[in-house]
């Protein structure tokens, strides 16, 4: 199928992916977007964030001027309304996970620990992270590739009436040797 200038209006959300970034080699969306990587269904939709720095010299006068881009930051912003501890593990560089299996014999449940804190704890893992948007009718997939890490912290509220919704910000990395921070796609079949 070629591809045209389309007039499609993008409706909806989507489900975002993580899985650890090992290498140099960022993975094609297909590969991240398989059922194992869900972070955890989302609410509130995500974010993708795009915001260069500019600085401009001028003369006095105003009669010559340039303009130059001196920094880029990219961040992936979502609600995660479905997640246990291993999500809080990969929200957080300094979280760490114990499970212990259910003794039926012992009558002692299965059991998953979290502790957070501690710098000297920071694990360094970056995630490779995509969110894939798909439209009603299937015939348009787009997805959002980044590489980082949640850098915002996150709270956890537990209210009476609401779904506890755990916000994360992630904040992106280069992926390449050209600098690319964002990866967009946009897959369309027949």
């Amino acid at each position: 199928m070629a591809l045209t200038k389309r007039k499609d209006i993008t409706l909806g959300s989507g489900k975002l992916y993580m899985q650890e970034y090992t290498d140099t080699t960022i993975p094609e969306p297909e590969a991240i977007c398989v059922d194992d990587n869900i972070l955890g269904y989302i609410s509130g939709g995500a974010t993708v964030s795009y915001k260069p720095t500019f600085y401009t010299a001028k003369d006095d006068l105003g009669l010559v001027s340039k303009t130059l881009i001196t920094a880029e930051e990219a961040t992936l912003k979502s609600g995660i309304m479905t997640w246990d501890g291993n999500t809080l593990a990969k929200l957080s560089a300094t979280a760490r996970v114990t499970e212990t299996d259910a003794d039926t014999s012992a009558s002692k449940p299965a059991k998953r620990s979290v502790k957070i804190g501690g710098v000297a704890n920071d694990n360094g893992k970056k995630y490779v992270l995509a969110f894939c948007h798909v439209d009603k009718d299937g015939k348009r997939k787009l997805y959002v590739r980044m590489v980082g890490k949640n850098q915002s912290g996150f709270e956890i509220a537990f209210a009476k009436d609401k779904e506890t919704v755990i916000d994360a910000e992630f904040s992106c990395d280069p992926m390449d040797t050209d600098g690319t921070l964002i990866y967009y796609d946009e897959v369309y079949t027949a």
